[in-house]
């Protein structure tokens, strides 16, 4: 039938009701006349069909129309009516409570006959007893158990007149009725919903929208395509740019209500034609800013979302390609502010993105390591090689190299060992990233990762030079870890990292392959090296190639790193064949000026400084000829101007500020070694004023070393003090004076040396008694270093030594509080050169009678010498029998040792 067309004034709109009524068939009629601003009528199409239709929207205005074939009559029903109830006055609640309050929210009225007696609620499966009545299905189900269970007899609820059969007949067209009649009212709440969904909506209209779509989803699952088919997404998603903080929340909150849980979703079509439309545009970047937002109910409801769209491997790309969207999802997972649902979520929504490869690479980035590592050990091949790959360009810390080594470390080796080429070139590059570290490489050892590494290198054909180069570097990470490698087996005969042949093997290899190949080797070898177990099995196995010549020369590399490796090896070794050093390094070859040209480098204090300086400080200190090489090429002086520079703070280098200076300050103190032999030594140290610099050096504190140095120097500089003494030249006595013996009187002589008995200085003659060295000294005596109070004792008794003045010596001692100190050092009985150095100056001292006379009631002093001289050394036990002479325990006619030439 040709649709009618009705039009009607907003005033006279209920008045007109009559002319309707007699149309046939008569209609019910829906319409809203919420706001007409341009024109003030209402244009009503009707016309028959079973199916919901709405009416083509006139500014702003839809009608709903259904054919009705009884009663004959027409009923208008305003939508402002029903919009009004829609006042935000009710509160929100639990969602039955949202429920109630939309099964009461209806457009047409609800019928008796849709009605369950026993529920009071609208049917959804309305059945038929024998006596006609419906009910609920499941209503009446239960009814008939209760009667059973109660022993009652079965009867019917509304009636109460006994029935037959429990058989239920299904009221199929009440039950389409009901269908048809819920859709009608649910159709006008949902384009209520559409025109609600903007935002310029006040925001209780938006909140009833929002809520009402999650209790039709609530309701049905079929409803939420009824959502998706009404365009409400994209309105949904519009709500997120809402200033409106509950507005926001309940979006999210609505979001996910229509696409959790649902079947559909996670195949075709449903969840497909959602996931589209959410990952157009910014929409998933709009629900990850909210992760960004402090603890907050958005930030929560932006969770629980994004774990629902999750379980959408089309989505799970999406999420990990916004920036930030995985780094704060982990971030939220380690998270103690987090409530402990919200963290959960984050956990789950990562574990749904681990299905993307591109997620999980993410994921180790950002420290969430275990799903890589699951790849590695379970993965296909391809993405086990991919995910090795990946893990050796990270950048680990020291715990999680350690959790990565025990997790895949033998998987990886594994891989190393039989597989092609391009996997174990994906091994090599992880074992390399996760084994620069002590404890990680530990546990690689005891996976068994040096006999593949050892075959790799020696083997000829079995890797590209690039792949050894790594093999090389992750045994110089391993070989680095401390452990005992003459003990650990890495070949078929149970050679070792440390046997001869082995050694032989990378000593050729360091001679005959690539610079970066030659440092790693290099690196492993100084490894093995700075282990008192292993450094003896090298030294051995360089002595007997020869090859100290050819590492010498790594000295005078291009490379830096090759450089300093050479060195460090070297420095390592010279303790043990520090002539074979010497001689490699002594002549015209240059490779000593090469390394004093890099400490002169003026770029303050590298690495390579260090190792330079401290491969020449390991230098025999005694040697001669090297020293003399040294004063010719005028290596000193650059020493002591660094020396100074240092002291003044004008170079730094925090680094390797400790061990430049050492070795600084044991290179220029072999200066004082050849000070009886070399006459430029002593000429150097007078022009350069050596003895005061070695007096300020005794102040640094913290730096055991150098006050050890330098208090060993102060002692061979004092040593020769004797000798470079200027003794006063006498005038000799008159002819007379044979005569007359009384005029022959020598003069009185002032300003000599009290010690030396003659003119001395600290700069010329390098004498003690200047510059408060011998305070200084005493005051090391009480130095927690034994090495340091051992060096500072020795220079001390210079000052007791034949050749001076020793009652003078003594003197000056108890002026400088000395004495005691000495005593003190005795009494500690810390190592055996101690007490042989403290029983000499000890014996010199008592040979003062005041001091042998205070002493003689110290019964400590008398034990400490007594255990001296039952339990010492041949020649301290010699010294300890003369002290104790002087403090009268032994008496002087006692020979209990013959006197020593």
């Amino acid at each position: 039938m040709k649709p009618t067309i009705f039009q009607f004034s907003r005033l006279s709109l209920l008045n007109q009701a009559e002319k309707v009524v007699n149309f046939s068939p008569p209609i019910i009629v829906y319409c809203s006349v919420s706001t007409i601003n341009r024109r003030d009528s209402l244009q009503v199409q009707a016309g028959f069909g079973h199916q919901l239709k709405v009416a083509k929207r006139v500014f702003g205005i839809s009608v709903n129309y259904r054919p009705f074939d009884s009663p004959r009559r027409i009923q208008l029903v305003s939508l402002d009516q029903m919009a009004e109830s829609w006042d935000g006055s009710y509160d929100p609640g639990s969602q039955s409570d949202d429920s109630h309050h939309f099964e009461r929210l209806r457009v047409e009225p609800i019928y008796d006959a849709f009605v369950c007696p026993l529920t009071k609620q609208v049917m959804r499966d309305p059945v038929a007893l024998e006596n006609g009545q419906t009910f609920e299905r499941e209503a009446i189900e239960k009814w008939f158990r209760e009667c059973k269970e109660s022993g009652r007899n079965l009867v019917c609820p509304l009636t109460e007149k006994e029935l037959k059969s429990t058989d239920l007949n299904p009221s199929i067209a009440l039950r389409n009725t009901i269908e048809e009649w819920t859709a009608r009212n649910e159709a006008v709440q949902i384009d209520m919903a559409c025109r609600s969904l903007n935002l310029g909506s006040p925001e209780s209209d938006v909140m009833h929208s929002l809520k009402y779509i999650q209790y039709m989803c609530h309701k049905s699952r079929s409803n939420k395509h009824v959502v998706r088919n009404a365009d409400l997404i994209p309105m949904i998603i519009e709500m997120l740019k809402s200033t409106s903080r509950r507005v926001r929340c309940k979006a999210l909150e609505t979001l996910q209500t229509v696409v959790e849980d649902d079947a559909d979703n996670k195949v075709v079509p449903g969840l497909l034609v959602i996931a589209a439309i959410l990952a157009e545009g910014d929409t998933v970047r709009t629900i990850v800013k909210f992760l960004s937002h402090e603890p907050s109910i958005e930030r929560e409801e932006a969770v629980s979302l994004l774990l629902e769209l999750s379980k959408s491997e089309a989505l799970c790309e999406k999420i990990g390609s916004i920036n930030g969207a995985i780094l704060i999802l982990v971030g939220m997972t380690s998270s103690k502010s987090e409530n402990l649902s919200t963290i959960e979520k984050a956990d789950k929504t990562l574990e749904n993105l681990e299905k993307c490869e591109n997620n999980v690479r993410q994921m180790a980035e950002n420290g969430r390591l275990q799903p890589l590592l699951n790849q590695i050990l379970e993965g296909p091949l391809e993405t086990k090689l991919s995910m090795a790959s990946y893990l050796g360009e990270l950048v680990l810390n020291n715990d999680v190299e350690v959790h990565v080594a025990r997790t895949v470390g033998t998987s990886l080796i594994d891989i190393m060992r039989s597989g092609t080429v391009q996997s174990r070139e994906a091994a090599l590059k992880a074992l390399n990233q996760i084994s620069s570290y002590e404890a990680s490489a530990k546990v690689l050892i005891e996976a068994g990762i040096l006999p593949p590494l050892v075959k790799d290198l020696f083997t000829v054909g079995t890797l590209p030079m690039r792949l050894k180069e790594v093999s090389a570097t992750i045994l110089a990470n391993v070989v680095n870890s401390g452990n005992d490698f003459d003990l650990i087996p890495v070949g078929p005969d149970h050679q070792t990292l440390v046997s001869e042949d082995i050694v032989h093997n990378l000593l050729y290899l360091i001679s005959n392959t690539g610079p970066a190949i030659e440092c790693k080797l290099l690196q492993v070898l100084v490894g093995l090296t700075s282990s008192p177990s292993t450094v003896l099995n090298v030294v051995a196995a360089v002595k007997s190639s020869g090859a100290i010549i050819s590492l010498v020369q790594f000295i005078e590399a291009p490379q830096r790193d090759l450089r300093v490796a050479s060195m460090k090896l070297l420095h390592n070794v010279s303790p043990h064949m520090g002539e074979e050093l010497a001689d490699a390094l002594r002549g015209t070859a240059g490779q000593l000026g090469s390394l004093f040209k890099v400490v002169a480098e003026n770029v303050g204090i590298t690495e390579e400084q260090a190792a330079a300086v401290g491969l020449l400080a390991e230098l025999p200190e005694r040697d001669l000829g090297l020293t003399r090489q040294m004063l010719d090429e005028s290596a000193f002086p650059l020493i002591i101007s660094r020396v100074v520079k240092i002291r003044q703070g004008e170079i730094r280098g925090a680094r390797f500020m400790t061990p430049f200076l050492e070795g600084l300050v044991r290179v220029l103190a072999r200066v004082t070694f050849v000070l009886a032999e070399e006459p430029d030594a002593i000429k150097l140290s007078r022009e350069h004023n050596l003895a005061a610099l070695f007096i300020e050096l005794l102040q640094s504190n913290g730096l055991d070393n150098v006050q050890m140095v330098s208090a060993m120097a102060l002692e061979n500089l004092s040593q020769e003090s004797k000798n470079l003494t200027r003794l006063p030249e006498l005038p000799p006595p008159p002819f007379c004076a044979s005569i007359f013996p009384c005029l022959g009187k020598q003069p009185v002589l002032t300003g000599l040396c009290r010690l030396h008995r003659g003119t001395c200085s600290l700069k010329d003659s390098f004498c003690l008694l200047e510059g408060q060295a011998v305070e200084k000294l005493v005051a090391l005596l009480d130095h927690t270093n034994e090495k340091v109070v051992e060096a500072a004792l020795a220079a001390i008794s210079t000052l007791l030594d034949d050749g001076v003045d020793i009652e003078q010596g003594v003197a000056v001692l108890c002026m400088a509080e000395g004495v005691r100190p000495i005593f003190e050092v005795l009494l500690e009985k810390r190592t055996d050169n101690l007490r042989r150095r403290a029983v000499w100056a000890v014996e010199r001292l008592l040979r003062n009678e005041d001091i042998a006379c205070d002493i003689s009631g110290d019964p400590n002093v008398s034990t400490a010498l007594v255990d001296a001289f039952q339990h010492a050394d041949y020649r301290t036990r010699q010294v300890a029998e003369r002290a104790l002479k002087h403090v009268d325990k032994i008496p002087n006619f006692s020979g209990i040792f013959p006197i020593m030439g």
